[in-house]
């Protein structure tokens, strides 16, 4: 069975979601979004969508899954948040730049810049 993805681009102004070309949200981001208020954000907006796994892109360095470093336009406590838990799903972390890439690729012709 194919698994369900949500993916999230967490950007500073806004948080977009998506898990298929038909199935798209998004809201407001901003310097006072903490981790928890995105969790109550996604959790309200989520209900009616059923997923198995979350994707994140994330605007500021990402290592090994886990977030480097405060994103300069969102407010603060992003390092340790553990999102799994919060959110009840598996979920990776990615730079959101690097996110944009990958979901840019086409079959070895894609150049990203």
């Amino acid at each position: 069975m194919k698994k369900k993805i949500l993916v999230i681009d967490v950007g500073g102004s806004n948080v977009k979601l998506m898990i298929s070309r038909a199935q798209r949200r998004k809201f407001k981001s901003g310097p006072e979004m903490t981790p928890r208020e995105l969790v109550t954000q996604l959790k309200s907006l989520l209900q009616d969508w059923t997923f198995d796994a979350i994707s994140m892109g994330f605007p500021a360095p990402v290592r090994n899954g886990c977030i480097m470093s405060e994103p300069k336009h969102l407010g603060a406590g992003w390092t340790r948040f553990d999102f799994e838990k919060s959110l009840g799903k598996p979920v990776r972390i990615i730079n959101d730049a690097a996110m944009q890439a990958l979901g840019s690729y086409r079959g070895w012709r894609m150049l990203f810049l």
